[in-house]
């Protein structure tokens, strides 16, 4: 029997936990305050080598990972619906999959918005301005409203790399400089 894919059984229990969880947030009327709560909660896993290891490694049980999520929302202010979700989530071992759950939410919340998500990698912070240029057009390509999703990678050098959908938009200097490396190799 072949084993499943990690990232596939990743996605399938992110997909099942947001689901639920964008459910509660409509009936309860708070999809946008859930949104930034998980995006709190994103930020400090994004901030914090330790949080990322709580979150990803198999050697914390699931009480020790209850205690730790309980005190962080705590500390953050993040309750209610969040608090409650990331306790059950860390009480069935599915820490591991939270980013994948909180990327899975802001996608169902911006399709229910009618919106389309865009996956943005730079290799530098964006200004507001640009931001706003960078939706503008892609709402030009796609006759949508867009909401962006930043993160930064300085390995791309400069540039960026836009993901719609199935479409993906390369235009980093680390591919265009790949690029004209092999062209370089077949012309040489």
């Amino acid at each position: 029997m072949p084993v499943a894919d990690t990232s596939q059984v990743i996605s399938g229990v992110a997909e099942r936990y947001a689901s639920s969880l964008f459910e509660l947030a409509l009936e309860a009327g708070s999809v946008d305050a859930v949104a930034v709560d998980l995006n709190r909660f994103q930020a400090m896993i994004d901030e914090s080598d330790d949080l990322k290891r709580l979150v990803l490694s198999p050697v914390f049980s699931a009480e020790d990972q209850s205690k730790a999520v309980e005190a962080l929302c705590a500390k953050a202010g993040i309750g209610g619906l969040v608090a409650n979700f990331l306790k059950v989530v860390a009480g069935n071992r599915r820490l591991f999959a939270v980013s994948g759950m909180i990327a899975a939410f802001r996608q169902i919340a911006a399709r229910h918005r009618g919106e389309v998500t865009a996956e943005v990698t730079s290799a530098h912070a964006l200004t507001s301005e640009q931001e706003n240029e960078l939706k503008a057009a892609l709402k030009g390509v796609t006759g949508k409203d867009v909401s962006v999703n930043v993160s930064i990678d300085p390995s791309i050098l400069g540039g960026l790399i836009v993901k719609v959908g199935s479409r993906q938009i390369d235009t980093s200097l680390r591919t265009k400089l790949s690029t004209l490396k092999l062209a370089l190799k077949e012309v040489g």
